[in-house]
């Protein structure tokens, strides 16, 4: 079985023509680097959520989820189950459209940093006047274009239309929104904001639009304590902005090779992932 990539996060396996294993490890990236520590059990937790999400949003658009079972993969994975249960899937093969599509319900992050200096974000300029990490009146979608090196590349809505078409552009933000409103609900009734997410789409080989990678986990959305969420600060997170703040806050944001973390990060971080997992997934589960 070919290796064709090992990510920030996931590495992934070509099984055959028309599909690939992807398993979910415990390694943490932050402004675009691997980190040097992993954080046990966040693999789990990541697959585990993403798996959720999928069944609960398949009527709003198809996603790359073929199965979950470890004996429907080749056997190396159920021979080595203790490595693979639960952080493994088998998916699709999709041909990926290169944008992420992010949806923004608060005012925070980079978007933040915009409207304070004044300046559009992605083609949007809000008015009126906001506090950070305020509820917007609406969520807004600032498409990204991927980038084969470096950073993705903020693009408007406009730009978008003119790389994909209009037509496509439209009904890929309809969805993103669909699936953030349905998301953002349950969440919240489990003492969970999501302040914002992002999703990636592609085609099947029958060329059907179709979500993949994954969706509303610590690792791809802004997830907030509602608890504890006041306008006006930083709030506290079941996500990734607890390391990030420790980068910063010791100046080693960005820096390559990845910097080790200490172990009352790795084990608050890891704690903070289960956290999450416990909230949101049903007790069934």
């Amino acid at each position: 079985m070919k290796k064709l990539i090992s990510g920030k996060v996931r590495d992934v396996f070509e099984v055959d023509e028309k599909s690939l294993a992807i398993v979910t490890t415990d390694r943490i990236s932050a402004f675009d680097v691997i980190l040097g520590s992993t954080i046990p059990g966040k693999g789990i937790a990541l697959n585990l959520l993403s798996n959720f999400w999928f069944s609960y949003t398949k009527d709003i658009i198809p996603n790359h989820l073929l199965s979950t079972s470890l004996n429907d993969m080749p056997s190396c994975f159920s021979e080595n189950a203790a490595q693979y249960q639960d952080r493994t899937v088998l998916v699709k093969k999709l041909k990926m459209l290169p944008y992420e599509f992010i949806v923004r319900g608060y005012l925070f992050g980079n978007m933040w940093e915009a409207y304070k200096n004044g300046v559009p974000f992605c083609g949007n300029k809000l008015e009126g006047n906001y506090e950070q990490a305020e509820r917007l009146e609406a969520p807004i979608i600032t498409p990204s274009k991927k980038a084969s090196e470096g950073h993705d590349e903020y693009i408007s809505f406009e730009q978008l239309a003119s790389d994909i078409g209009e037509d496509l552009a439209k009904t890929i933000c309809q969805i993103s929104l669909q699936l953030y409103k349905r998301c953002y609900e349950y969440a919240e009734k489990r003492g969970i904001i999501i302040a914002d997410t992002k999703f990636e789409f592609g085609y099947d080989e029958s060329g059907v639009l179709t979500l993949g990678d994954e969706i509303f986990t610590p690792d791809s959305s802004r997830f907030w304590d509602k608890s504890a969420y006041h306008v006006g600060e930083s709030p506290k997170s079941f996500d990734k902005q607890f390391v990030r703040d420790w980068l910063i806050q010791e100046h080693l944001n960005g820096k390559e090779p990845g910097p080790q973390l200490p172990n009352d990060i790795i084990t608050k971080t890891s704690q903070l992932y289960k956290d999450c997992l416990d909230k949101l997934l049903p007790k069934s589960k």
